[in-house]
């Protein structure tokens, strides 16, 4: 469960610096955050939602965290622009009973973007193999 304010090092930016923010929304299957320090014109957000279908050995769940920032352009300073990141899960929850699978592919997605060969450091500045071919397009 998210709590209210995340603000103990919860969310990081490229540098290992704690980055603030406050709750803006919730309803019954998604929160929203807002960078606290974010500047008005230019939205950082952090989305939380859930989405459900199917019943019975049918049931599925999508999960999603989502940050989306909003950035002066760097080419046309006149413009905006948004860049937008996510990740989502999709899982037959209808079939499973625990989640020690999905503990197993989420711990995948989070050590291939972070990581890198042996390491056991988490990487935030986009060197890991995964975080390194969001950024750069790279196979």
């Amino acid at each position: 469960m998210y709590p209210t304010t995340l603000n103990t090092n919860e969310v990081k930016d490229s540098t290992g610096a704690e980055q603030e923010f406050a709750r803006l929304s919730t309803s019954e299957r998604q929160l929203i955050f807002a960078l606290v320090s974010e500047v008005p014109s230019r939205p950082h957000r952090l989305t939380v939602s859930h989405q459900e279908t199917g019943s019975g050995v049918n049931a599925r769940r999508r999960s999603l965290v989502r940050i989306d920032k909003t950035i002066a352009g760097q080419v046309d300073t006149t413009q905006t622009a948004r860049i937008s990141g996510y990740a989502v899960v999709d899982a037959p929850i209808g079939q499973l009973t625990s989640d020690a699978e999905l503990a197993h592919v989420v711990a995948n997605l989070v050590s291939t973007l972070a990581s890198k060969g042996a390491s056991t450091t988490i990487l935030y500045d986009g060197t890991g193999y995964g975080a390194e071919a969001l950024i750069k397009g790279s196979l």
